[in-house]
């Protein structure tokens, strides 16, 4: 297993070495681990990983080799895994009249109803549409159906109707040295960008000197200050969930924008932006940073983009607490306006197809909140969002 690991790090492109490899087996024989798989993945980690931004491939490559091991003598010995590790409970399905059968609670209804089965259950459940459990068709659980529920143990999402979700989730940072498939993104970002020439003047004025020799009669040099990009961009990203599945695209935009823009940041947020934005998404629950510190630290000039799919609870937007993720004390909502009152210079670029957003909700309160400043984000999109942003 030792072996298998070693060599899905170098096919997952994590640059570990045959010295690094022996290293850790070095570090084994000498009981550095203490026989504990959580110690192992801390030593792993130490000692073939010499890039942060390596650590999300790690973490996955270490998650899918050593899954269901809880001992360093089950990596190195054959052992049978029990079969209910390896499969999810069994999943209900359901037809579309039963799902239409099922009634939404509603939020206030939903969250008394939940307290009421905390306090009254008192074991495992599977199936069913009251208590909290498994593969059935109450609000409460995982691996079921409701249209309006709160998702707790469960590891992805399969409806997106989620309200609130009852488990600590960790996303990964977009690799910002993602390479393109084409240059056409970073063609297509170009449009935003305005040169000025700041600074001293170092640059040789080509045709000033040779306006001025032909003056004078003699050579006569000229610098002017070099050109710099002198457009800010602030970008806002949304992580996890549904937008798992734009990752690589939204990779290709974050890496486009990073190498086009000197004075260029990014945030990370989840779903709908509200009091507390991130730079490190493995660091979100403890170094946070205030959206108000965002909005007092970055002047009005800075362009700002929204990436996301704005495929959430309605709730997320509109309501106090109505995040999927914790308490929020203001809605979404009005997060969002106060960035758009103090940037005038807004866009939101979504992956999802454009002949899709009319199937949610919530995309439309969004594009109503941005007063229809949404773009798709292919090409011809991005090119419309700079020209938006230019005006």
């Amino acid at each position: 297993m030792l072996l298998t690991f070693f060599t899905e790090l170098r096919a997952a492109k994590v640059p570990v070495s045959l010295r690094e490899y022996l290293t850790l087996l070095d570090a084994l024989d000498r009981d550095l681990a203490d026989q504990r798989v959580e110690d192992f993945y801390y030593l792993a980690r130490t000692a073939l990983v010499k890039d942060e931004r390596n650590l999300d491939k790690f973490d996955r490559v270490f998650g899918h080799v050593f899954k269901g091991v809880v001992s360093l003598s089950e990596a190195v010995e054959p052992q049978a895994i029990p079969e209910e590790w390896l499969r999810k409970l069994a999943e209900k399905y359901l037809t579309e009249e039963e799902r239409a059968q099922i009634q939404a609670l509603g939020w206030d209804k939903l969250f008394e109803t939940l307290k009421e089965r905390l306090a009254e259950q008192k074991g495992r459940h599977q199936g069913g549409s009251k208590w909290i459990g498994t593969g059935g068709t109450s609000p409460f659980g995982a691996y079921g159906y409701n249209p309006e529920g709160i998702r707790i143990g469960q590891d992805g999402n399969r409806n997106f109707r989620a309200v609130k979700v009852w488990d600590q989730r960790t996303f990964k940072d977009l690799d910002d040295s993602a390479e393109l498939g084409s240059r056409t993104i970073r063609l297509a970002l170009r449009r935003l960008r305005r040169f000025a020439r700041t600074g001293a003047a170092e640059e040789l004025d080509l045709d000033g000197t040779i306006r001025e020799t032909a003056r004078h009669g003699m050579l006569d040099l000229r610098l002017r200050p070099e050109r710099r990009n002198a457009v800010k961009v602030l970008l806002f990203l949304d992580v996890g969930g549904s937008m798992d599945w734009h990752v690589e695209l939204a990779e290709q935009l974050f890496s486009a924008a990073r190498s086009e823009f000197k004075h260029f940041e990014h945030f990370y947020f989840h779903n709908c932006l509200y009091e507390k934005v991130w730079k490190e998404n493995r660091r979100r629950h403890t170094e946070g940073t205030p959206l108000l510190d965002v909005i007092r630290t970055y002047p009005s000039d800075y362009r700002v983009v929204f990436v996301g799919d704005a495929a959430m609870s309605p709730y997320e937007i509109a309501m106090a607490g109505g995040s999927v993720e914790h308490w929020n004390e203001e809605a979404g909502r009005v997060w969002l306006e106060r960035v758009l009152a103090h940037f005038p210079k807004v866009a939101w670029l979504n992956p999802v197809p454009q002949a899709q957003w009319g199937y949610s909700q919530s995309n439309a309160m969004i594009r109503q909140i941005f007063s229809d400043r949404m773009y798709p984000l292919t090409l011809e999109g991005i090119d419309q969002a700079t020209r938006a942003l230019l005006r």
